[in-house]
């Protein structure tokens, strides 16, 4: 995942940036939320619990966009077009508790039903203002 260099610090951990998700619903509306994020080299990782909305979305049109805003100046973000490219259970507990560390400073406190999952978006187009 190529980010610009004027956008890298969107992706610190302390700059504590949300990313806006737009899943499609299923009558083809857009829906958005506001959600915790961090990426890997090739991937921007989201988290949420199964069976929500943007899980279902997600799993049944894999066609998303974000948005990643600057905390400190809400005219600065990135946008992202892609697509789901992997949802996995295997080790979204500890990813949600790592994320759950960077925006509250402490760990998530998973219900004993919730099962977590992480999705990997992969970037088709990056722009940013």
């Amino acid at each position: 995942m190529e980010i610009p260099e004027v956008y890298k610090d969107l992706f610190a951990d302390e700059t504590k940036a949300y990313l806006f998700l737009a899943t499609i619903m299923p009558d083809g509306t857009p829906q958005v939320t506001p959600v915790w994020f961090n990426a890997d080299e090739d991937h921007i990782l989201v988290n949420t619990a199964a069976g929500r909305v943007k899980d279902k979305n997600m799993q049944e049109r894999p066609h998303v966009a974000v948005v990643i805003q600057d905390p400190c100046d809400p005219y600065r973000f990135m946008q992202i077009r892609g697509k789901i490219a992997e949802r996995t259970t295997q080790g979204a507990d500890a990813h949600i508790n790592k994320l759950s560390q960077k925006y509250r400073g402490k760990d998530w406190d998973i219900p004993g039903n919730e099962t977590r999952v992480i999705f990997k978006i992969k970037p088709a187009k990056i722009s940013g203002h």
